[in-house]
């Protein structure tokens, strides 16, 4: 093994090619692009390209996006392995090999950072707040449509009609919504955050099950109750999306 490379351990999933009827994960991108154009025209496109590039939030949010993650990995690899699982593996082999994925994940609309919050966060979530939703309520119209289309790609699990991979990913999947919706709100809409949160999140490849969905379903929960009047208050004006009445044949975005 060469010297800095990182041990694989049992236990890793590993990537699957996309097969017939499976989701992609640009699919919500493109979503986007064709959706935004027809109802809220240039501005409306204008605006998520806004908020793919909106970097200027406080340095802490940063720390957050990339710690909260990588926190939540630590915890899953000790409850594996006290609970004699095993350690989950890293998708890297060096600390160079992850540099350069995670830069390629960031820039990349074919893969999963990129390709899916640009529509379920900048157009799904800002809209139903934009409709006088709370984020809570929306998160929880959002949540299960996020995991219903990530369904086929739990089949492709090893074991994939097993009650521990199926049930656990749809939970996880709705768990980590939420999560990505609190983020989303507060740093002003920014999905730059969420890209970054997601690239780090998708470093490290574990087994679907309980101790996964447990984790991420504590999280959720704990990001619901300590910061309960943020979700039921009024969602940041940056992070909503109000259609305006159509004015010569377009319509405006507040």
């Amino acid at each position: 093994m060469a010297e800095g490379a990182i041990p694989p351990f049992e236990g890793a999933r590993e990537e699957r090619p996309c097969v017939c009827g499976q989701t992609t994960p640009d699919q919500p991108l493109i979503a986007a692009l064709i959706v935004i154009p027809l109802t809220q025209g240039l501005s409306g496109l204008r605006e998520l390209g806004l908020r793919m590039i909106r970097w200027r939030v406080r340095w802490y949010w940063y720390a957050v996006a990339i710690g909260l993650p990588l926190a939540v990995h630590l915890a899953i690899v000790g409850l594996n392995v006290a609970s004699g699982a095993g350690v989950p593996s890293l998708t890297f082999s060096s600390l160079t090999t992850f540099l350069m994925v995670f830069a390629v994940r960031m820039v990349n609309p074919a893969d999963g950072p990129l390709g899916e919050h640009p529509g379920w966060n900048g157009v799904a979530l800002p809209g139903l707040q934009g409709a006088g939703y709370s984020p809570l309520l929306a998160t929880m119209i959002l949540a299960p449509l996020v995991a219903g289309w990530h369904l086929p790609t739990f089949f492709l699990e090893e074991g994939g009609l097993q009650p521990s991979v199926l049930v656990a990913g749809l939970v996880t999947t709705m768990a980590v919504t939420f999560w990505y919706a609190w983020l989303f709100n507060h740093t002003g809409g920014s999905i730059l955050l969420l890209v970054i949160a997601h690239d780090v999140e998708g470093s490290i490849q574990y087994e679907l099950g309980w101790i996964v969905m447990g984790v991420w379903c504590a999280v959720a929960i704990g990001l619901v109750v300590f910061d309960w009047k943020s979700w039921r208050g009024p969602a940041p004006a940056e992070a909503t999306t109000v259609l305006q009445p159509a004015y010569e044949g377009e319509s405006r975005v507040r």
